[in-house]
């Protein structure tokens, strides 16, 4: 037996809101009916789909139709928009970290306002983990560092995003030794726990630093070093312009300690998606600009 849309339908609903009540009013029916669609949905995988818990959430067997159920989301949508409702609008939901989305994805952002009946959802998620993104169906694309496609998806690079460790005039002066700086005792700023850039630079030293300062929006965590609370790895897209202003320098020493190269890709849903398309090929037009 082939699963039903209404079946899939139900299953996003849940695994979207997180209940069998919620989804049944999302979609206008009752909490009966959704029971009935996700038991029929479950004969057929021949397995248990949803974690009957609070909030519900799709088994590892249920995420695969998840899935499914948001690709054949996708491109109904794109054929009602097409065909009969211009009124209708055709969701993309993407993953993208946070300083590629303070840099060179903003020229997509660009791009997409020209766009009629197409609607972004944006989800920031650190580059090492939007794949996770893509295997759970929440997102049909995403900027990620993962280079092996994820299962029923295509992979593209898109270049590499520099980082250089930087910090303002005054807080290089402070914290200088000689012809060096005290790695171990000047403040360190990170993004969240799952930023371990600067980590890497001090393990190439061997360091464990005492203050570490964590700031969780890109925006502010630029800021934040631009105001001297500490050091950090700036994407070179927003570090060339402070070091052409002197707001910020570069940390003394040897350049390949102080530098990190991010490989980044592209990784899409494989679905002859017009949406998705034009969103890829804006990707890699703003990339090219912006990208080693």
């Amino acid at each position: 037996m082939t699963p039903q849309p209404a079946q899939l339908e139900a299953l996003v609903a849940i695994a979207e809101h997180g209940s069998f009540e919620s989804a049944a009013r999302v979609l206008h029916v009752t909490a009966s009916a959704i029971s009935q669609r996700i038991r029929a949905l479950e004969t057929i995988a021949g397995q248990v789909l949803v974690s009957r818990t609070t909030p519900c959430r799709p088994t590892p067997a249920g995420e695969a139709y998840v899935r499914l159920g948001r690709q054949t989301r996708l491109l109904y949508d794109e054929a009602r928009l097409e065909v009969d409702d211009a009124e209708h609008v055709v969701s993309l939901p993407v993953a993208v970290n946070a300083d590629s989305l303070a840099t060179w994805f903003r020229e997509v952002l660009s791009t997409a306002a020209g766009w009629d009946g197409v609607a972004l959802r944006l989800r920031v998620e650190d580059q090492a983990y939007s794949a996770g993104l893509l295997r759970s169906g929440d997102v049909l694309a995403a900027v990620t560092s993962e280079p092996t496609p994820v299962q029923g998806c295509a992979v593209e690079p898109v270049g590499v995003l520099r980082y250089g460790a930087a910090a303002t005039p005054a807080f290089v002066e402070r914290w200088r030794r000689g012809r060096g700086m005290d790695w171990e005792r000047m403040p360190v700023l990170v993004f969240n726990e799952k930023d371990t850039l600067q980590h890497d630079v001090l393990a190439a030293r061997g360091v464990t630093p005492r203050t570490i300062h964590q700031v969780p929006t890109s925006t502010d965590f630029h800021e934040a070093a631009r105001r001297g609370l500490g050091w950090c790895l700036v994407p070179e897209p927003q570090l060339l312009p402070d070091l052409d202003a002197g707001r910020l320098v570069r940390l003394p020493g040897r350049d390949q300690l102080n530098r990190v190269d991010v490989p980044l890709y592209w990784q899409r849903w494989r679905l002859d998606s017009p949406a998705l398309g034009r969103l890829t090929a804006a990707v890699h037009e703003a990339a090219r600009g912006q990208l080693r």
